[in-house]
Parts: C-alpha cells; sequence; structure tokens
C-alpha cells in the first residue's frame, strides 16, 4: 500500500447559530481546504462527507453536499460515528487512497446543530447510548461524562479544581484562535465563585465550566497518495499511524469508568503503525468535550501513567512550552463541538504546526503530532498520527 499525505486542511468558524444552509456551511470548510491545497474541484476523484444524522432534515446528505460542491459525477460515501465521524471519514480516505481505488479524497464533516433546540439537542445525544437500556432513562451526555469523573475522583484522588486547570488552559489558548466560539479567559475564581457562568453546576462534579457548547461548523481535510501529494503540495503531511476501536455501548459492560477502552485500543494500534511512541509526540489534539475527557486522554494516551494526568496539568506540562503541549488551539472546551466536524478541524490544527503554520498557537518545531478523536461516550475510539 502506498503512502498517503493530507495537502490541503479548511474549517469554517465554529459559532452557535449559522444564518445559511448545512449546503453553504459545508461550502466554507471546503473552500478553505481547495485553496490550502491549491486545487480544483475536477482533482477530485471521491469525497467522504461525514456528520452524525438528525440534526437537520435532509436524509443522505452526501449525495446533496457533493453536489453543491462540485464533485459529482465522483463517488461519494457517508460516515458517522457520531462525534468521531470526520476521523473515521479520514480512515476511510486513507483506505481508498493508499488501496489505489482513488487518487484524492475530499474529507468534509460538518454539523449545523443550531436547527434544532437544545432539549431536542440532548435527546439525540442521548440516543447515541443504548435506546433499550440506558437512554430512556433521561441519561445525557454530561452527566455520562460525570460518572467517569466520579470513578476518577475515587480511584486516583482527582480534584474539581484539576478540572478546572484543564479549563484554564483551554480559555488560554482559546482566546487567540479566531475560528473558536468562545474567545475569553477563565480564571480558577470563575469556577469558585457562586453564580458565575463557570460555576453552576450540571452533573456533579462537573460544572458550566466543565462542558462543551454545542456549535454550528464545518472541515474539509484533502487527502492524496504520494504521486499527486508530491505533485500539488510543497508541505505535505504523512499519515503515520492510524488506530481505531469500539466497546460496548451499555456502561455496564465497560472495564472501567476511570478511562476510555476505545481510545486505549486505538492509541496502541496508531502507536505500532507509524513506528513510535507516546514519548514521540510533540503536539496533541484531544476530544475534550468535557474536562474529564481530556485529563483521561493523557493517561489513556499514554502521556501520563493512570492517575497522574493531573500532574501535567498542574505542572502545565501540556501547555504550548510543556513536554507534550495539548488543545493549544482551545480544543472544543474553546472552540465547540459541531459533531461532525470536530475531527476534521484537530487534524486541521495538528497539520497546521506540522507545517509551521499556526501562528500564534504555534508549538516550537514539531514532527510528529496525534489527534484523539472519541465518539458517543467512549463507544468509537479514533487516534490518528501525522507526520512531517
Amino acid at each position: 500500500m502506498g503512502k498517503v499525505a493530507i495537502i490541503g486542511v479548511g474549517q469554517s468558524a465554529f459559532v452557535r447559530s449559522y444564518p445559511g444552509s448545512v449546503r453553504e456551511l459545508a461550502f466554507e470548510g471546503f473552500k478553505e481546504a481547495m485553496q490550502d491545497g491549491g486545487i480544483k474541484a475536477s482533482d477530485i476523484d471521491a469525497s467522504v462527507i461525514c456528520s452524525a444524522p438528525e440534526y437537520d432534515k435532509q436524509r443522505s446528505p452526501a449525495g446533496v453536499l457533493a453536489e453543491y460542491l462540485g464533485l459529482n459525477p465522483q463517488p461519494t460515501f457517508y460516515v458517522e460515528s457520531l462525534c468521531s465521524s470526520s476521523s473515521m471519514g479520514l480512515r476511510t480516505a486513507y483506505a481508498l487512497v493508499a488501496s489505489g481505488l482513488h487518487d484524492v479524497v475530499a474529507v468534509v464533516g460538518f454539523q449545523k446543530m443550531s436547527e434544532i433546540s437544545s432539549a431536542e439537542s440532548q435527546e439525540r445525544m442521548g440516543r447515541g447510548a443504548d435506546i433499550q437500556w440506558e437512554s430512556p432513562f433521561g441519561t445525557m451526555m454530561p452527566a455520562y461524562y460525570a460518572m467517569h469523573a466520579q470513578a476518577h475522583m475515587a480511584r486516583y484522588g482527582t480534584t474539581s479544581e484539576d478540572l478546572a486547570l484543564i479549563r484554564v488552559k483551554s480559555g488560554t489558548y482559546g482566546q487567540g484562535n479566531e475560528k473558536a466560539v468562545y474567545r475569553k479567559g477563565v480564571t480558577l475564581e470563575m469556577f469558585s465563585q457562586p453564580g458565575t457562568a463557570m460555576s453552576g453546576p450540571i452533573a456533579s462534579p462537573l460544572r458550566v465550566g466543565d462542558c462543551c457548547a454545542n456549535a454550528d461548523g464545518s472541515s474539509c481535510i484533502i487527502v492524496a497518495s504520494e504521486e499527486k501529494a508530491r505533485a500539488f503540495s510543497k508541505k505535505p503531511v504523512w499519515i503515520m499511524g492510524l488506530g481505531s476501536a469500539t466497546a460496548p455501548v451499555n456502561m455496564a459492560g465497560r472495564d472501567s469508568l476511570s478511562g476510555l477502552f476505545v481510545a486505549r485500543a486505538s492509541a496502541e494500534q496508531a502507536y505500532r503503525m507509524a513506528g513510535v511512541a507516546a514519548k514521540d509526540i510533540d503536539v496533541a489534539e484531544v476530544h475534550d468535550c468535557f474536562t474529564i475527557a481530556e485529563m483521561m486522554a493523557y493517561e489513556d494516551l499514554g502521556f501520563a501513567r493512570p492517575g497522574e494526568g493531573r500532574d501535567l496539568i498542574r505542572s502545565k506540562e501540556t501547555y504550548k512550552e510543556g513536554s507534550i503541549p495539548v488543545n493549544v488551539d482551545g480544543g472544543l472546551l474553546s472552540k465547540g463541538h459541531p459533531i461532525g466536524a470536530t475531527g476534521g478541524s484537530q487534524i486541521r490544527t495538528i497539520v497546521l504546526q506540522l507545517r509551521g503554520e499556526a501562528g500564534g498557537m504555534q508549538v516550537k518545531d514539531p514532527e510528529i503530532g496525534l489527534i484523539h478523536n472519541i465518539g458517543g461516550v467512549g463507544l468509537y475510539g479514533n487516534v490518528t498520527i501525522l507526520g512531517r
């Protein structure tokens, strides 16, 4: 199988309420990626469209978006794995290109979550769990991750302040990300003072500040064979390793609540394929839908031993100047989380880092980057390793 590279990346601004259609929203990320890659629609011979269904009224959005983006009559595929849809889309595109079936594939992720109410959105998120044995009893995403936080605290002594420190870091970098929804600094005092925006209870021990926000947005990644990558791009970024796993949908079927099996299994696969270890990663994007999710990612990915993730954030080792910079674009906590577009946004950030084009968020001279993207409550896991 041939080498596969990323030659173009794009992302719309993530916003709370996008005024246009899903077609127009998807075009924003696509247009930026095409310009970044210096290619035309006729250069793309397949597309992979990624989103979580039921947030808009359009069935089979892949065909609709392919038409709007000028990608007919090339084949298009629809990929859905909840919040990790566009990372799974990248995996699909990699397989299509590495096998020789296609040469250049566009991976387009999108979500327009504002088309339904907040209550409807929570109900649909709940359906990402087992609709027979769990979601009918009122479980929602914050409650699930609150269980993870309680388990981590009970097992390792993690504190609410440790989690708040993750949001403080997110706010530090979110201020400089023009694509982010939340562009304000965050302090520990905002968590401790009753009545502030960050301190309101959501699901114990998680507070408002521990949770990411819904958003509308799109992303696009252009994937190419080695021959095409070298022809089109002066700075191709190579896909070194891919890992993917699924877990039992019911929480009762999980081996532990203090970490995510799918993240550990995906990371192991990706490290093995890339021929690297956790210590070799220079910059990472992890799925911080909640502060506890980033804490668990530190440990699941091998950046820290179980129970020692708190030491990384306390010592600021996951800041831009630290030994393992994580989410220096603000992460989901600052950018927002338009489900189908999130993985593509994470990939875009790492590509820009490896090219040295991340502006004020740039880490010093990174060579290897990692993306950790989780779907549902640890139902799907995808880990991607990219190299310069």
